[in-house]
């Protein structure tokens, strides 16, 4: 993979942000607090009202399209990233017209719903020389970047058993919300949307999974699409673990939760979204372990606070400061995990990573 552009470092990022949804909010600040390195020069929704609503927020410019806002760009306004906050199924398509014009993509999770769409999407990428950025924010959480860093020191020793819980609510007025919620194409259910990122912690913290078998079920939602599933997961380490989604916690988000049990040392890091560390115990101490009552932190947004963080990194690698936490490769790992999750679901019966490329 050969990057054409040489960093940029004279002037301020350009950011232009595509899908002005309730995530879009979250970008919106993240942009607004790196105003130094980083401005948003355009934003995009088909939803005339949303495109209102975001003009009027950040003062940017405003497109109906993607492709009216690509071809809108001067030289004085071409963004240097586009960022996708639309429906996941529209990720794909959207990435590939970025890429075709040079631009580099930020997409929001999953990256895909559809394992070929992922792998196409980095393939179309690769072969323009751009960048693609896979939005994975609650890497940055402190509490979960504490567990990285014991997982990395090798403080729990041979890990025996992971277990994550995703007890949430989205009520029928969420999935009614838009058309496009609850569908295959455009959202995945449960584990592939809202837990998204809970799957991704369990090869980011984990390592690579051997093997899956799931169960999925849409109990109590009106939707295409799982509202409750379950994963029984085995990792090449010998770990066995499993992962426990629903939508249906009456009558609020409950739990966002990892275990991990290892032969020395045992953790918990809980709350409504991985949020508190609530056990944590090892049999030699460290320095670490200081930090962690500092590293639990009060939310009421299970989006975290981690764009900030994630943009910062993007921001450094476009200036050519550092490299992606999580590009598109890394984006990938996680949808497989998905996609084995949803074939072992349909046709009862365990799925072997990886999947065939």
């Amino acid at each position: 993979m050969h990057l054409q552009r040489p960093p940029i470092t004279e002037r301020k990022l350009r950011f232009a942000l595509v899908g002005c949804g309730r995530i879009a909010a979250n970008h919106f600040e993240a942009i607004g607090r790196h105003a130094e390195r980083a401005e948003l020069v355009a934003v995009c929704d088909n939803d005339p009202a949303a495109l209102a609503a975001a003009k009027q927020r950040t003062g940017a410019p405003g497109f109906a399209s993607l492709s009216a806002l690509l071809a809108a760009a001067t030289p004085a306004t071409r963004p240097d990233c586009v960022v996708l906050a639309t429906p996941s199924g529209l990720h794909p398509q959207q990435a590939m017209e970025v890429a075709g014009a040079g631009i580099d993509v930020m997409t929001e999770k999953p990256m895909a719903t559809r394992w070929a769409d992922g792998l196409a999407m980095v393939r179309a990428c690769d072969d323009a020389g751009v960048r693609l950025f896979v939005v994975k924010q609650n890497r940055r959480n402190r509490t979960l970047q504490l567990l990285k860093q014991c997982m990395q020191l090798g403080r729990f020793g041979r890990i025996y058993m992971v277990n994550v819980n995703v007890f949430w609510t989205r009520p029928q007025s969420y999935y009614d919300s838009a058309e496009w919620r609850g569908t295959w194409e455009f959202d995945g259910g449960a584990l592939m949307n809202q837990a998204s990122h809970y799957v991704d912690l369990l090869d980011w913290l984990i390592g690579p999974v051997e093997s899956v078998m799931a169960y999925t079920g849409t109990l109590a939602r009106n939707i295409e699409v799982e509202d409750t599933g379950v994963a029984a997961l085995k990792w090449r380490n010998g770990a066995m673990g499993s992962i426990n989604v629903t939508m249906l916690t009456w009558p609020k988000n409950m739990e966002g939760s990892i275990t991990i049990l290892g032969e020395r040392g045992s953790v918990r890091v809980g709350g409504v979204a991985v949020n508190q560390i609530q056990h944590w115990q090892f049999d030699t101490p460290h320095e670490m372990d200081a930090g962690i009552e500092d590293a639990s932190y009060q939310t009421t947004s299970v989006y975290g606070f981690g764009h900030p963080l994630y943009y910062d990194n993007v921001i450094r690698v476009l200036r050519g400061e550092a490299q992606p936490d999580t590009d598109g490769r890394e984006g990938l790992k996680s949808l497989e995990l998905l996609i084995a999750m949803y074939l072992s679901a349909r046709d009862g019966k365990r799925i072997n990573l990886p999947l065939a490329y």
